[in-house]
């Protein structure tokens, strides 16, 4: 989500790949290529440092809070082809669970809405995508779908639990229909859109519209409205929005937000679901709007400056 906050010291030894805040925005996590995970406390202006949590043995890519109603928990994956998931019990953070299911490096983390409890979606370099479901009993059940993407998965994001329209649509006192669905972009150029049915994860949609990898993917909170909306970026420089007005999801038109002179790394919508955050190789932040009248225009000029947050794959290539 974008958030602005002031500038954190996070004292790693080497390049960041990630920052998140936690949901109430008062806890920084961060990780770096010195294969560690830190967590500060970042009210009132200031910065604590208060826990480094060590248990990857490569670059650690992302990071990515759980909602606050099943405590704290945040899940970080590496080019050690591991997912940690840590959580704090009386003010220490120790591991929860480690999932070694993959291949080769793991590129992206995305916990799943709270209304399906906890569950997280993992993006390999392997091609294949896992989800992780924690049940009662603090077991974790696994379903993977191979081949997600061919040469390799970059970035996972989940849809809003609600279908889109079903507030608005439904009976009052009938509870909305809810839909476990994310999407998915990887080294093919697709961007791939996957839904739970029976038990099973599908191949619900392709997008087709990227001539080069693409590096992330986001999709915009909701608030019961009759449309989807997904941000994409890739390698080729440009970020589509991708839009479905279709109640049954079938029909996803795409529209150039802008032509970049450089790869874009990461996309990011507000909690809003209103302004999208933009950054790329140019070392730029760019926040995008979308009018009335349907047109995306850039409302801000960031500037990065040293010591950013860069993307997973600058460092990866690094790795490799």
């Amino acid at each position: 989500m974008v958030s602005v906050i002031n500038t954190v010291d996070t004292s790693h030894e080497d390049m960041i790949h990630d920052a998140q805040m936690d949901y109430y925005g008062t806890r920084l996590a961060t990780c770096s290529s010195d294969r560690s995970v830190k967590i500060f406390d970042v009210k009132n202006g200031g910065q604590i440092l208060l826990a480094d949590l060590r248990g990857h043995e490569g670059p650690v890519w992302q990071v990515a809070w759980a909602h606050p109603m099943y405590g704290n928990i945040l899940a970080s994956c590496s080019y050690d082809r591991k997912v940690i998931i840590w959580k704090e019990e009386n003010g220490s953070w120790d591991k929860m669970y480690e999932y070694t299911g993959h291949d080769s490096s793991v590129n992206s983390v995305c916990w799943g809405p709270y209304d399906f409890g906890l569950i997280l979606a993992c993006g390999s370099s392997d091609g294949a995508i896992s989800i992780l479901t924690c049940s009662g009993d603090g077991q974790w059940d696994i379903k993977k779908i191979s081949n997600a993407h061919t040469i390799g998965c970059n970035a996972v994001s989940w849809a809003p639990a609600v279908v889109p329209g079903s507030l608005v649509d439904q009976p009052t006192g009938q509870k909305p229909n809810y839909i476990k669905r994310f999407v998915s972009g990887g080294c093919d150029n697709l961007v791939k859109l996957w839904k739970e049915e029976d038990g099973q994860w599908k191949e619900d949609q392709k997008l087709e519209a990227h001539s080069d990898w693409v590096r992330d993917v986001g999709w915009a909170p909701s608030i019961g409205l009759p449309t989807s909306t997904i941000a994409s970026c890739s390698q080729d420089g440009r970020v589509f929005i991708w839009t479905c007005d279709d109640p049954s999801g079938n029909t996803w038109t795409a529209k150039l937000l802008h032509k970049f002179n450089d790869v874009v790394w990461h996309v990011s919508w507000s909690i809003t679901g209103n302004i999208l955050a933009v950054s790329g190789g140019d070392n730029k932040v760019t926040l995008w709007k979308e009018s009335l009248d349907g047109q995306w225009a850039c409302i801000s000029d960031v500037n990065k400056g040293q010591g950013a947050v860069s993307s997973v794959t600058d460092g990866q290539q690094n790795e490799q």
